[in-house]
């Protein structure tokens, strides 16, 4: 291979090639691990927000449900009675 693995060319070194490395988000999401009582049980969730409706306080959540073919993650909004902090 002509020039081999070490042939820079115009371009430069790699490091001076390469983007700039991605800054650390200034506010983590607020997400909180929770309990989802569900028709599989108890399960664990993540709590993604909160949100008030008409009726009553509703919680943002992402958990696991059974379906027929196995498992699947879900993002859904739950009534607050099916929730409990973990």
């Amino acid at each position: 291979m002509a020039g081999g693995m070490s042939k820079r060319g115009s371009w430069g070194p790699m490091s001076d090639r390469v983007n700039e490395p991605a800054s650390e988000p200034t506010e983590l999401p607020p997400i909180r691990h929770c309990w989802v009582t569900g028709r599989d049980g108890r399960l664990p969730g993540l709590l993604r927000e909160w949100r008030q409706r008409p009726d009553g306080w509703h919680g943002r959540v992402v958990r696991p449900v059974r379906e027929d073919d196995g498992w699947q993650v879900v993002e859904e909004w739950l009534p607050a009675a099916l929730l409990e902090r973990a």
